[in-house]
């Protein structure tokens, strides 16, 4: 840092050291370079979340670009596994999965860039078996919840069994086979007994969650003890404006009322029944009671953790990528 670097405002600074490289939209589009176009617009359609409009443009413009470095980095992180299995004299050592993290807000977005990066990971020749699991799964139950009076906390860090989500991340990178996860159920609200996911070594795994990329508070008895994203070898943070992030959540909200919560098993289904004005108000309180304190609390601090931050506009399409340097 020179002497002017010092006298300069913190945020000219910051950018000035940032970790990352930024580019614009057409910029990241760019780099696509020859990486093929392997989804339709049918299956693009089918692969987006509700109230998260995705296009073939957009997999074109980011997706692809974004297709063809993890590839680069996948093929990179296999060329180091075999020269370390070459240097322990260990040829029969089973290959860790290359494993991905996707965090973000409630409303951004994460599921469909987590459905769409699995449909392109997969239709490569080298990487044909890509598994997607959410830490949703890893929540406790909802009887365990309201035990500890964490109801009103659901989607915080401490409403996840982090102990059980980090084992059974273990067991995926040390290649057990057929490794069980939980099972979570938006309709319902709530972990589903007895159903279980199971990961039987892939060649990568996408891991989608609030707050994937949190580490962990330290203890104070000197015991060591790892962060989810020490098992990441690649992860993504997807970014909005707070005002867009809340639109975006209310409006989610008020399609359910039309659609989702009318199922009987639905656990909101009181809000299908109340008015429109009475379910505006409690899709309002629920954000900026739940939602926003968690955005600001443990999530949003954890963005210049990623490896790639992709920023969406108004219209949902990412406008700027931010790439952390080697």
């Amino acid at each position: 840092m020179t002497p002017a670097d010092i006298a300069a405002p913190p945020e000219q600074i910051e950018r000035s050291v940032s970790p990352f490289r930024e580019f614009t939209r057409a910029e990241w589009a760019r780099l696509r370079a020859d990486t093929p176009l392997t989804l339709t617009g049918d299956e693009v359609v089918k692969l987006q979340s509700l109230n998260d409009p995705i296009s073939l443009e957009e997999v074109i413009a980011i997706y692809l670009p974004l297709s063809r470095l993890l590839s680069l980095y996948v093929a990179a992180t296999q060329g180091l596994f075999k020269a370390t299995q070459r240097f322990l004299l260990a040829e029969q050592e089973t290959k860790a999965p290359y494993i991905i993290g996707i965090a973000g807000s409630v409303a951004v977005g994460k599921s469909t860039t987590a459905r769409i990066l699995q449909a392109l990971l997969a239709r490569w020749p080298n990487t044909p078996k890509v598994d997607l699991v959410t830490t949703d799964g890893f929540l406790y139950p909802n009887a365990e919840l309201e035990r500890q009076g964490l109801m009103e906390r659901k989607g915080f860090p401490e409403s996840y069994d982090t102990q059980k989500l980090l084992q059974f991340l273990s067991d995926i990178k040390s290649g057990k086979r057929n490794v069980a996860g939980p099972v979570y159920s938006h309709l319902v609200y709530d972990v589903v007994p007895g159903e279980e996911v199971h990961v039987d070594q892939p060649d990568i795994l996408i891991l989608e969650g609030l707050n994937v990329l949190q580490p962990a508070r330290l203890p104070r008895d000197g015991r060591d003890i790892p962060f989810v994203s020490d098992f990441f070898d690649f992860s993504v943070y997807l970014d909005a404006d707070e005002d867009l992030l809340h639109e975006w959540y209310v409006t989610r909200f008020m399609r359910l009322r039309e659609t989702a919560f009318r199922d009987p098993q639905s656990y909101f289904r009181k809000y299908a029944s109340v008015s429109e004005g009475e379910a505006l108000q409690m899709a309002e309180r629920l954000w900026s009671r739940i939602n926003l304190t968690n955005l600001r609390e443990n999530v949003l601090p954890t963005r210049r953790r990623a490896d790639l931050v992709l920023r969406k506009g108004r219209s949902h399409l990412i406008e700027e990528v931010s790439l952390r340097r080697l």
